[in-house]
């Protein structure tokens, strides 16, 4: 019996709509080969230019739908001119994040043979760890209501029981999926900074509840400057990390870079019950309309929305598609096919979509 799915999608700014459009018809021609799973996609607005246009970033209505979708495919948000009267950029990401609670920003960072990694890589070694973000709190907590006077400027960092123990609850279960899959040791590190705020000593402290929970795992922290230091030396000795919001943002960069660039990086905001997926790049804006945009990154997103739906609903067909989209990009980055300039290619955005479609159906 073939199973339908509602999924909500933003198009984005700039190189957003050059991307989400060919990932969408990767996923419309998967699913139309499948007897297992439908998908039925809904375009919603939201965004920094149909702010320009309305004076709303991000509509009632659109959150009103999207609530009601299985999933939601958000493209690249924000443009440099365009702001709110503050200052701060339009980020109807974040603002999803909030209204959903999507407390667990999933960063996966591989690097697989052949892949365009700065590091000189160790024989024997690969990269394949996950970075879990926290998406709601943290530094982010007073995003755009922060106090600023002639003389002073403060943001205020919230970490609170209820959603840190939940973010590590998933760290764990993730890790254990992880390693029952082969993929990693079942290791989660808590990267933090406890040895100089109160506020990461409790956040370490909740973890360490929490790992008590799973002896069948290894569980241990880093502070996050040793931790960033880490990612270059040896990246490969990770699992899963887990950490607080600025930290995860600044650290999911560094990711992306052991990758070989933002075009290579995908990303996932999971609550309870709704969860987000998108890229983890801008929406550059310099090169919109130019077909130079590696589509890879959204595409991966595309593909982690699918492994979420099949394994939420049990549908095997959907976490083989999602390894098939893996595998595909994999192929081209690590032969040097079909991809964009940013990746030492001469493809347009629309001929490497369609060479990893090609290859998926």
């Amino acid at each position: 019996m073939t199973k339908s799915f509602q999924i909500a999608v933003f198009d984005g700014d700039g190189i957003g709509p050059e991307i989400m459009g060919p990932t969408v018809a990767i996923l419309n021609a998967m699913a139309k080969k499948s007897d297992a799973y439908d998908l039925v996609f809904t375009n919603l607005p939201a965004g920094a230019a149909y702010y320009a246009q309305t004076g709303d970033g991000l509509p009632a209505e659109s959150i009103r739908k999207a609530s009601k979708s299985d999933a939601i495919l958000l493209s690249a948000m924000g443009l440099p001119e365009v702001r709110y009267p503050d200052g701060t950029e339009i980020s109807p990401q974040i603002d999803l994040r909030k209204e959903f609670n999507l407390f667990a920003g999933v960063r996966p960072v591989r690097v697989v043979p052949g892949g365009l990694t700065p590091l000189k890589m160790p024989e024997g070694k690969s990269i394949d760890f996950v970075l879990i973000r926290e998406s709601t709190e943290g530094l982010f907590h007073t995003q755009g209501t922060g106090e600023v006077t002639e003389d002073y400027a403060r943001e205020t960092l919230q970490i609170t029981r209820s959603v840190s123990e939940k973010l590590f609850a998933f760290a764990f279960n993730l890790a254990n999926d992880r390693k029952a899959q082969g993929r990693g040791p079942g290791r989660v590190t808590c990267v933090d900074k406890a040895n100089v705020f109160r506020s990461f000593a409790y956040f370490r402290g909740i973890f360490d509840e929490e790992a008590a929970r799973h002896p069948n795992l290894t569980a241990d922290h880093a502070y996050v400057d040793a931790t960033a230091l880490w990612m270059v030396q040896k990246p490969w000795d990770f699992d899963v990390m887990v950490t607080e919001n600025m930290f995860g943002d600044i650290l999911s960069d560094l990711g992306a870079g052991l990758m070989g660039g933002l075009g290579l990086a995908p990303s996932a905001d999971i609550g309870l019950h709704q969860a987000v997926f998108q890229p983890c790049h801008g929406s550059a804006p310099d090169i919109a309309g130019e077909g130079k945009a590696n589509p890879f990154a959204m595409i991966l997103s595309a593909a982690m929305m699918l492994e979420w739906l099949g394994t939420k609903h049990d549908i095997a067909a959907m976490l083989g598609d999602a390894a098939k989209i893996r595998t595909a990009v994999d192929a081209a980055v690590a032969n040097k096919t079909s991809v964009t300039a940013d990746l030492g290619g001469s493809s347009t955005t629309s001929q490497a979509a369609a060479a990893i479609e090609l290859a998926v159906t």
